[in-house]
């Protein structure tokens, strides 16, 4: 056996040259894909983009039309030399290995995701009004194109005073291949209605619908449930009996949930005995006031 049996002891120093050309078969069998998010640093302007080191054997460019989602008079503004930004690629590799970028296609993809986790989670965007239409008013949402259906406005009415303005809304709808978002002010102006509301509070409202369970009562804009063990200590057999849709009632606030976005309500506490709602309904809502009054003074007695 010879001094140079061992195997490590026979291989070849790697050198300079070799790590030089290996880095080089690393750089062009990199491939970009399109849609894929890169990271990469601004090193040159020309008259028609901005070109980014992307680490490939040719650097990416990015057109003057994708640099940014917004109007822009500089692009050193948006995309300053020297800087690190993420890119989407909107074009794979040419001849040369040059891959097209975008800043405004990733904002916009971004925006997109953003917004959907928004309508997940039912939290509040805002719309800056760019124009109106008879169905309603258009916008924009992150650079997004954005409708509120003139039945989803809190203002119905001179649509024409909210241009420029921001409104505040929730996502209704989000049909991405399509380019449609539409938003909704109802549940915003839900929410305002319910801060201005305390329970225990004796309102008046109309009777918007009925089911088995209860009948639910309108009153300002906001709905709230009386349900039908929270309407009387008596027995009732039948709700038609008793209700029809359009009926004034007064009712006593007994809870308010806002994490479920839901109001409980009572008339039962208005009584002086079981069943007296069902026996002298019209009496127990003339003297609702004073009857509140009274058990509220008595409960802090």
């Amino acid at each position: 056996m010879t001094a140079n049996s061992n195997p490590s002891e026979q291989k070849t120093p790697f050198s300079m040259d070799d790590f030089a050309k290996a880095l080089e078969q690393e750089q062009y069998d990199y491939h970009f894909n399109k849609g894929d998010i890169v990271k990469g640093k601004v090193f040159q302007y020309d008259s028609s983009g901005v070109y980014v080191d992307i680490g490939g054997k040719s650097p990416g460019f990015v057109p003057l039309s994708e640099a940014s989602w917004q109007n822009m008079t500089n692009v050193a503004d948006v995309l300053p030399l020297q800087q690190e930004f993420e890119f989407l690629i909107i074009k794979e590799q040419d001849s040369e290995g040059q891959v097209k970028l975008s800043r405004r296609q990733l904002f916009i993809e971004q925006a997109w995701d953003n917004l959907a986790e928004v309508q997940e989670k039912g939290k509040v965007v805002e719309m800056l009004v760019t124009g109106v239409n008879r169905g309603g008013v258009i916008g924009q949402v992150d650079g997004l194109k954005a409708f509120i259906p003139r039945s989803h406005l809190i203002e119905k009415d001179d649509f024409e005073k909210l241009i420029d303005q921001s409104l505040k809304a929730n996502v209704l709808q989000i049909d991405r291949p399509q380019n449609k978002i539409v938003l909704t002010q109802r549940n915003i102006a839900r929410s305002s209605a319910m801060q201005n509301l305390q329970e225990g509070e004796l309102v008046q409202g109309k009777i918007v619908k009925m089911q088995p369970y209860g009948v639910f009562v309108d009153f300002g804009g906001v709905a709230g449930l009386l349900h039908i063990k929270q309407i009387s200590e008596g027995q009732i057999s039948s709700l038609s009996n008793l209700f029809k849709i359009g009926d004034e009632i007064k009712v006593v606030i007994l809870e308010i949930d806002e994490m479920k976005n839901r109001i409980s309500l009572s008339t039962k506490v208005l009584e002086n005995y079981p069943g007296e709602f069902l026996e002298k309904r019209e009496l127990v809502m003339e003297t609702a006031e004073a009857r509140l009054a009274e058990k509220k003074a008595k409960s802090a007695s």
